[in-house]
C-alpha cells in the first residue's frame, strides 16, 4: 500500500494505492492522519481510487482515522470508492460513519460548502 499526500487549500488529500490488508503499512495511514492533526490540518479526504480490496484491518484503520479526526474536531471524507469496497462498508454498516463522494473534487468542495 502506498500513500501520496497533496493539498487543496486547507484540505489534505491522501491518495491510497494497493490493498488495505492490515500489517505495518496500513498503520502508516493512521500515523499520517495523526501527523496532519498535529500540524493543524483537520479536513482530510482519503482517495480510495487505487484500492481494490480491504479487509477488517483496513476497515479498522479507516475507523481509527475517522475517530482521531473527530476527536480533534475535524472531518474525514472518502472519495472514489470501488463498488466492492462500497459493498463492504454497507454490509458492515460503517457507511453510516463516512461521507462518501464520487470524486476528490466533490469531497474537497463539500468542505468549502460547510464554511
Amino acid at each position: 500500500m502506498k500513500i501520496k499526500e497533496s493539498f487543496v487549500k486547507n484540505v489534505a488529500i491522501l491518495t491510497i494505492s494497493g490493498n488495505m490488508m492490515g500489517g505495518p503499512e496500513t498503520t502508516v495511514l493512521h500515523d499520517k492522519v495523526k501527523s496532519l492533526i498535529k500540524d493543524g490540518i483537520k479536513s482530510v479526504v482519503i482517495d480510495l481510487k487505487g484500492v481494490k480490496w480491504l479487509n477488517s484491518s483496513g476497515l479498522g484503520v479507516l475507523m481509527s482515522c475517522f475517530g482521531s479526526l473527530s476527536s480533534a474536531g475535524g472531518k474525514l471524507k472518502l472519495a472514489n470508492i470501488a463498488e466492492k469496497i462500497q459493498s463492504i462498508l454497507m454490509i458492515t454498516k460503517m457507511i453510516e460513519f463516512f461521507e462518501t463522494f464520487e470524486s476528490v473534487d466533490r469531497a474537497v468542495g463539500s468542505f468549502e460548502q460547510e464554511g
